[in-house]
């Protein structure tokens, strides 16, 4: 399965083995706080560029992975990249972000969707061929999706949103038609994961970013039912393949995230580790949670942050991440410093088992 003997130490992790240290990946890890990105992004100002064209996208997910070793390498992409392969054309801008544009308010559009055309994502599976050839089981390779409700969002709004007024608008007025395109955005997110998984992927991130901006109750209306279809779909073809749920903004929504059937649980960082798993019960594996922001301190600082949640965190069933993604502008020696802390956590300190 692995295409060796040995099988790589972040899938162990999220196939719940007790581990002497936690694997470490980040969280955007490949952009813009990075100087060999930078260049390569005046190189080629366009991002759907960047993570359409294969060559290019293979070179910017493995230059954090030459940089640093960490033990998650994450194909770059971005959550609306399946969009097209629906009927729904997208953009990205450098300075605002996604555009969708007409967004998707009528029944009339939602009709002239379709499933999800493969052909057209076929650069994902040959990135994905070719991290796995890189990394070997040196690391593991991680697939990524949006979730339902967030593709919603996104397609609805028809762009990055404070308020998400009109998918909500959507949801509580003609909740039949909100209901439908979600239905088909988690039918093609299913295929989506399986397409990626037979390319190469060996874990699946699912990200419901916009998630956490529901009630509970709405959550449990409009994200839980389309995270566990994705998740239910998936599983019956590839029951082995660890699948990672990540929402921001999480805190009151963290129970409910383990419902999905999910493996792992990613926790942003406004939840503390040790609450995290107290809430969650220690047999969910987790994901997380350290600020992005603690980056800018002092290397002592950073130290004191990863060894407190890792030391939160116990043996069992953690892969330690940042709660978010790693922010702009971040000093690359902190990275760095980050990667080599976290591999050195066992020596650092005595982790309790759990």
């Amino acid at each position: 399965m692995t295409g060796g003997t040995q099988i790589p130490y972040l899938l162990r992790a999220a196939r719940g083995e007790q581990l002497d240290r936690p694997p470490v990946w980040m969280m955007r890890q490949a952009g813009r706080y990075m100087k060999a990105y930078r260049d390569l992004r005046d190189k080629y100002p366009s991002f759907r560029d960047r993570s359409e064209i294969a060559e290019i996208a293979i070179e910017v997910s493995l230059q954090p992975w030459k940089a640093f070793q960490p033990d998650g390498v994450i194909l770059f992409s971005d959550i609306l990249t399946p969009l097209p392969g629906l009927g729904i054309p997208f953009d990205i801008i450098e300075s605002k972000g996604p555009i969708i544009d007409p967004p998707i308010r009528s029944q009339e559009q939602l009709d002239k969707l379709h499933p999800l055309e493969l052909d057209k994502l076929s650069f994902v599976g040959e990135i994905l061929q070719a991290l796995r050839r890189e990394v070997g089981n040196q690391s593991t390779v991680l697939g990524f999706v949006g979730a339902p409700w967030t593709l919603a969002a996104y397609a609805i709004e028809g762009k990055s949103s404070k308020n998400y007024s009109i998918i909500k608008g959507m949801a509580f007025s003609e909740p039949t038609m909100l209901h439908q395109f979600l239905g088909l955005l988690a039918d093609a997110i299913a295929t989506y994961v399986r397409y990626q998984i037979d390319n190469g992927a060996q874990v699946v991130q699912m990200f419901d970013s916009w998630a956490g901006q529901l009630s509970p109750q709405d959550y449990d209306t409009f994200a839980l039912p389309y995270q566990q279809r994705v998740v239910q779909q998936v599983k019956q073809t590839h029951p082995d393949t660890p699948m990672i749920l990540y929402i921001s903004g999480s805190a009151g929504v963290l129970e409910r995230m383990a419902k999905s059937g999910v493996d792992i649980v990613s926790l942003d960082w406004t939840v503390d580790m040790a609450e995290g798993r107290q809430r969650l019960g220690w047999d969910v594996n987790v994901q997380g949670n350290m600020d992005p922001g603690a980056l800018f301190g002092s290397q002592d600082f950073i130290r004191d942050r990863i060894l407190d949640t890792i030391r939160k965190a116990g043996k069992k069933g953690h892969i330690f991440n940042l709660g978010h993604g790693v922010l702009p502008g971040t000093p690359e020696d902190n990275v760095r410093f980050f990667f080599e802390t976290a591999k050195q956590a066992d020596q650092l300190l005595a982790v309790p088992s759990y």
